[in-house]
């Protein structure tokens, strides 16, 4: 069987200032990354193109150790309606390097429908993970630089809440000490690292509007808590413009091409199970300001990125989708019912139907938001006609369409039902306004109680000692206002990753409480959830080479 970076080889690329003139962007208006990838300056977006675009969400049901192809069908989607005539672009995120050579092995889509050059955005791309992780770096830097010429003084600093990031899943890295080895190597401190994409600097990236908000948002920065309990932050250290300087470049999306040459703006990579899960306002705008139809994603299940997207980011940004897309395939659907790994491929009713639960617990949550809901069924070539028709009637009896996407295997052509679908869908459904699942006025701890009881069906929400002080101190700062983003795992409604489902009335745990107030959002932290991910027993960096200048392993 062909791989998908055996296709991706066979496709002869376009020059990226053609797939720009497509989108009316001029080669005077792009900075060149080489003769494939160019970043899109933020200057281009078009607030009144904006309005007039149409949004479409990308989401799916809660994800499985089997995949759900989300990537796929928001790039196979994009080719379907691109084929039937429609002007459209991608938006999603860059991948994180510690999936690739973890678990994953690549973030751009698959089989024939990718996003190109696929070994250039899997790796280093523009050099825009390499800026945040440089940006987040240097604050630290500099903030150990100014505790140690401060020690002894008034201005010394009680409590270090910043950390370091770097982008490679190691869980050596989780606790460290720093400072070691006598007085002229710093301060003893304990500390630890976090991956980028969970970097309070990669959240500010993707929510900021320019790199003047950019600025003003990293000044905000908490860095840690003075002897009279006073916040410091960046701007204490004076250094926030010196930080928006590394990101100059890296603030500007990137535009590459799908294989079938048409236009994909990718930009950010927050992860959804510890951050907000969805790429940055400004490429989702930029895209919005360039096409009649935009595809974006938001990571993992739609209890995750797509409440994060709607409760934080279309809050923020002020963008609606017009239409929701729940992706799924039968395997996922029977791995919620119960059927054991080993058996999902195989024929079973009663654990599709089973696994209907979960899906239908989605639905819901999608309509909560106001959203018109389309499922879209990632088809293999084991899905039985009888396992479709069951998903068809299950969709139709919770009042949403369905369309099967082929788009792996054909392209653009395999997703053209899917592409009408839409189309039809938006047409009856012009305009939508978005219900959040809370209003800002209310608390931090009510927040995060709503979003616990009503989106993933917990009976109760218990804070840990730790997560009250924090709430008290969110109270005294007065930024009550901010939404929350729970970080917490991506393979169950409840924090148990274990409980696969639609498990019900479950106690929902928050550990810990991060105040991103650059970011100006709160991180409540549920279960046993790491902001640094560990590598699995079989990483795929083990099967990734370079081969007579060929790149293997990569997907």
């Amino acid at each position: 069987m062909i791989t998908d970076i055996e296709i991706a080889r066979n496709i002869e690329l376009e020059n990226i200032n053609i797939i720009a003139k497509k989108l009316g962007i001029s080669q005077e208006q792009l900075y060149n990354y080489g003769k494939y990838i160019a970043k899109i300056p933020v200057s281009l977006i078009n607030d009144q193109k904006v309005a007039n675009s149409n949004l479409i969400l990308v989401t799916a049901i809660t994800p499985t150790k089997a995949g759900i192809g989300k990537t796929t069908t928001s790039i196979g989607l994009a080719l379907g309606l691109n084929k039937i005539g429609k002007k459209t672009v991608v938006a999603l995120r860059e991948p994180s390097l510690g999936p690739c050579f973890g678990m994953k092995g690549g973030a751009t889509g698959g089989g024939h429908a990718q996003v190109l050059p696929m070994e250039d955005i899997n790796l280093h791309f523009t050099g825009d993970f390499h800026a945040i992780t440089s940006a987040h770096n240097m604050i630290t830097a500099l903030l150990d630089n100014y505790l140690y010429r401060s020690k002894g003084t008034k201005g010394f600093l009680k409590e270090i809440t910043w950390k370091r990031v770097l982008d490679v899943n190691d869980r050596s890295l989780r606790y460290i000490v720093t400072g070691l080895n006598g007085t002229t190597n710093g301060i003893p401190t304990e500390s630890g690292f976090e991956i980028t994409p969970a970097s309070e600097i990669m959240a500010i990236l993707c929510l900021s509007k320019d790199i003047e908000d950019l600025k003003r948002r990293i000044g905000n920065v908490i860095l840690g808590y003075t002897v009279e309990n006073n916040i410091f932050t960046v701007n204490d250290l004076g250094v926030s413009g010196a930080i928006a300087v590394l990101l100059k470049n890296a603030i500007n999306p990137n535009l590459v091409q799908t294989t079938e040459h048409s236009a994909a703006i990718i930009h950010g990579g927050p992860f959804a199970n510890i951050a907000h899960g969805c790429n940055s306002v400004i490429a989702t705008k930029m895209a919005m300001s360039h096409a009649d139809y935009v595809i974006t994603e938001a990571g993992f299940g739609a209890d995750l990125g797509a409440e994060k997207f709607f409760n934080i980011k279309c809050r923020k940004a002020g963008i609606t989708p017009k239409l929701t897309i729940i992706v799924i395939t039968t395997q996922a659907l029977k791995m919620h019912g119960g059927v054991a790994l080993e058996d999902i491929k195989k024929k079973n009713i009663d654990g599709l139907l089973k696994g209907f639960e979960n899906l239908n617990k989605h639905i819901e949550n999608m309509k909560s938001f106001g959203q018109t809901v389309l499922v879209s069924l990632n088809r293999y070539g084991f899905d039985s006609d009888e396992e479709i028709s069951l998903i068809e009637k299950c969709c139709d009896k919770m009042g949403v369409g369905f369309a099967l996407n082929d788009s792996y295997v054909k392209g653009g052509e395999g997703a053209i039902a899917l592409a009408k679908k839409v189309v039809e869908q938006i047409d009856l459904n012009p305009s939508r306004s978005l219900t959040f699942t809370y209003d800002d006025e209310d608390t931090i701890d009510t927040k995060i109680d709503k979003v616990a009881k009503k989106v993933y069906g917990a009976a109760s929400v218990v804070f840990s000692n730790k997560a009250k002080r924090k709430l008290d101190t969110i109270k005294k700062m007065g930024i009550s206002h901010y939404p929350i983003c729970i970080a917490k795992t991506q393979y169950s409604f409840s924090d148990d990753a274990s409980l696969y489902g639609t498990p019900k009335d479950f106690e929902f745990t928050i550990n810990d409480i991060v105040i991103n107030n650059g970011a100006e959002f709160i991180v409540a932290i549920a279960g046993d959830i790491m902001r640094m991910p560990g590598l699995p027993a079989e990483p795929q960096a083990k099967h990734i080479d370079i081969v007579n200048g060929m790149i293997e392993g990569l997907s």
